[in-house]
This record gives C-alpha cells, structure tokens and sequence, in this order.
C-alpha cells in the first residue's frame, strides 16, 4: 500500500503525511511540482527526524506517476467528488491512496483514471477536512481492513 500526494501545496501537510508513511511503513509517492522547496523548513519541521525513514518516490508529474502505476495496482482517490463513503469500500494491500492539492483537489484527467473515488461522510454544510486529517484516517481503514498495521515487537 501506498499513499499519493498530488502536487501538495503545503509542506506542513507533506511532512505530516511522510512521518505518518514512515510510522506504518507506507511508502509515500510526491507527485511535483510541489509548492514548495523539499528543504522547506516547515516539511522539515513537520515530518521531523522521520523523514530519513521514510520511503520517498518522487515524480516529475502525473503522467510520470500515471506510467509507473502497476496494472494491477488500484489508484484509489480521496475526494470530495466522491461517489462512495471510504467506510463502504474494500481495500486490498496494493492499494495506493491518493490525496491531492490542498488548494485545488485534482483535475479531470486524474478523476477519470482513478479505479475508486472515495469520499468522508460529513456533517451537512461542511466542505472537507484538511488533506493530513482525511489521508490519515482513510489509510487508517485501508491498514485495518488489509491487516497491514505494523506488528508491535514485543
């Protein structure tokens, strides 16, 4: 399993979103351009000293991430476009989540070549969570239901 990060606008987020891949052993596709320099001091304060940890692939762009994708391998897409609640959907292992730009979302291209469009259920007139919160409690899910949450060593 693997968590996407479409262009992210805010390196706080990122830093989050990496040290929470390096925590649960997911790795973590950056998809640039990014809106920030990777040696922004808020993605390094973020992602802490986990950052070395983590599993880091960067794409030079969509199409980029788009060709690498394994056939088999679903892009499953957290949206507030989506046609189905993250709660009903059945993870497999080689999922790879995807979130996208804090400030735009995704565009059409990436909408239409997602295989799922997930979205969390909110109460009515809120818009979404904030990009770290939703891809950490649908990662949450997709780790519980695949049984890929690290064993604790004893």
């Amino acid at each position: 399993m693997r968590l996407a990060l479409y262009e992210p606008d805010i390196p706080q987020n990122a830093g989050a979103l990496i040290r929470l891949g390096a925590c649960l052993g997911v790795g973590i596709d950056l998809i640039e351009p990014c809106g920030f320099l990777l040696s922004d001091r808020g993605l390094k304060r973020a992602g802490m000293d986990y950052l070395k940890n983590a599993d880091i692939c960067r794409h030079e762009s969509w199409a980029r991430f788009r060709d690498g994708l394994a056939r088999e391998q679903r892009l499953v897409l957290l949206t507030t476009r989506g046609d189905m609640a993250y709660t009903d959907f059945v993870f497999a292992p080689g999922d790879s989540l995807m979130v996208g730009r804090e400030s735009a979302g995704v565009p059409d291209e990436v909408h239409d070549r997602a295989d799922a469009r997930l979205s969390i259920p909110l109460l009515s007139g809120m818009r979404s969570l904030n990009v770290a919160q939703a891809a950490a409690m649908v990662l949450g899910e997709a780790l519980r239901q695949t049984g890929l949450f690290p064993k604790k060593e004893q």
